[in-house]
């Protein structure tokens, strides 16, 4: 039988992803299977860096544009989806390419979940929602790192549905949510190469704040104003979002907004990094070493062929 592979290009947000993928993708002759999970939306462009039509062009993209924010899409119905997908995928290829910075979303594809995730308790959520409205998201955040200390450093701990599900979760099963994608993991009908992508923190930053101001000059506000009726869904409770929804409430201004999205973002990118250097089977690289990432996953690739 032949080795099936899976490239995963991953790491902080702004770090450059996007462009190291399609190098990869076209370097390996293959397509992108995005593990970015604000990127599922077909309503949100500006706001998750989505790959433009030019990049979609020059490599195929899948699982950009392919939900609603309407509809409740998670890490779990992601794995359903996108395995038997890449299973079809390998009957003619060789090698994808996995790219994107949530983690929770890329480890269910290598891994996947050690157990079948509880349905939503109505009863249990209806507490927490009371609890949200009593005593604020800060007492969400302390049950959660009540419950489950792992998940809550990794977590967007303003992201109320997202602290919500987890402390429903922990709740039903009696286990910490993180530990139900922790184990041996499933049988996977492919091999990974992890590639991560780091820079200097002052670098990085720099990048974060300069794809804000862009993604401002983008019409991003406007980006937000067509979706404010909808922006109690999951999808929205997120950076670049929910801070522009406080400026349309008169809560803060325009300039302040978009500080408020430069700082969010870059605690976003330390969890990520805090998230992704757990693993120590990905090997990392700056977005500049091109060549040298492309040498070591053909190495890669070699080892397992002779062995």
């Amino acid at each position: 039988m032949k080795n099936n592979y899976l490239i995963c290009v991953i790491g902080p947000t702004a770090v450059g992803k996007t462009s190291m993928a399609i190098e990869l993708a076209n370097a390996f002759q293959t397509e992108i299977f995005s593990a970015d999970s604000r990127q599922f939306y077909q309503e949100l462009s500006i706001g998750t860096a989505k790959p433009t039509e030019e990049e979609q062009k020059a490599v195929k993209h899948h699982y950009v544009d392919c939900v609603s924010i309407q509809e409740e899409y998670n890490s779990s119905d992601f794995e359903k989806d996108i395995v038997p997908h890449l299973n079809k995928f390998y009957q003619t290829n060789k090698v994808a390419l996995l790219c994107g910075g949530s983690g929770m979303y890329v480890n269910a594809v290598l891994k996947g979940f050690d157990n079948e995730l509880p349905s939503a308790d109505t009863t249990i959520r209806k507490q927490l929602l009371s609890t949200m409205e009593k005593e604020g998201i800060q007492a969400l955040q302390e049950q959660l790192k009540q419950l489950d200390s792992v998940f809550y450093d990794e977590v967007d701990l303003h992201n109320s549905k997202r602290l919500m599900r987890a402390i429903e979760v922990c709740l039903i099963t009696q286990k910490p949510y993180s530990s139900l994608r922790l184990g041996k993991g499933k049988t996977r009908n492919f091999i990974p190469i992890q590639i991560g992508l780091e820079l200097e923190r002052h670098k990085l930053y720099s990048r974060i704040n300069k794809r804000v101001d862009e993604m401002i000059k983008a019409g991003l506000l406007k980006e937000v104003e067509t979706v404010n009726q909808h922006r109690e869904m999951n999808a929205l409770k997120t950076v670049g979002y929910r801070e522009l929804f406080d400026h349309l409430d008169g809560k803060m201004s325009l300039e302040d907004a978009i500080e408020k999205i430069k700082v969010n973002s870059r605690r976003y990118a330390k969890r990520q990094l805090t998230w992704f250097k757990k693993d120590l089977e990905i090997q990392w690289y700056t977005p500049e070493q091109k060549a040298q990432i492309i040498e070591y996953i053909r190495k890669r690739i070699a080892h397992f062929e002779q062995s």
